[in-house]
């Protein structure tokens, strides 16, 4: 497995992702009857798991796609894990906006599913953009090409 990428990511395109991405898990809690109601509010918690790989792409932008989507799953399974702590200033936090917006307030398993969705999701259209932007392969005999 690589753990380099072959060029850095661009942290301007990264930002502007994760402003949008952002944007649609507010909306997604906003306007739930956009969505079907068996989602649930589950679209947003696999946008917020997308935006935790974004922004680590755009902080370690050197870091291959897989080593950085295992760290952002390891995140996101870290705070949702930290909510079955009641430590006091941990649940002073989650009662601030930005608190209950970063992580939340109480375990719930199926978010863990819809974090790997979610940065799954945000993995494949790295790949698929890194795959669009990539010159086409000249036949130079490298198999690394």
């Amino acid at each position: 497995m690589r753990f380099q990428r072959s060029a850095p990511r661009n942290p301007w395109r990264y930002g502007l992702a994760v402003a949008i991405l952002i944007a649609a898990g507010l909306a997604s809690r906003r306007f739930p009857g956009v969505l079907p109601g068996v989602l649930g509010k589950y679209p947003g918690d696999s946008l917020w798991a997308a935006v935790v790989f974004v922004g680590m792409g755009a902080l370690l932008r050197s870091w291959a796609t897989l080593p950085l989507a295992f760290l952002a799953w390891t995140i996101c399974l870290g705070v949702e894990f930290a909510k079955l702590s009641s430590a006091t200033w941990l649940a002073a936090l989650r009662q601030t906006t930005p608190g209950y917006l970063l992580l939340g307030h109480a375990f719930d398993e199926r978010n863990l599913l819809a974090y790997t969705v979610g940065i799954l999701l945000a993995v494949a259209a790295e790949m698929t953009s890194d795959r669009m932007r990539r010159p086409p392969n000249l036949g130079t005999g490298d198999p690394n090409d």
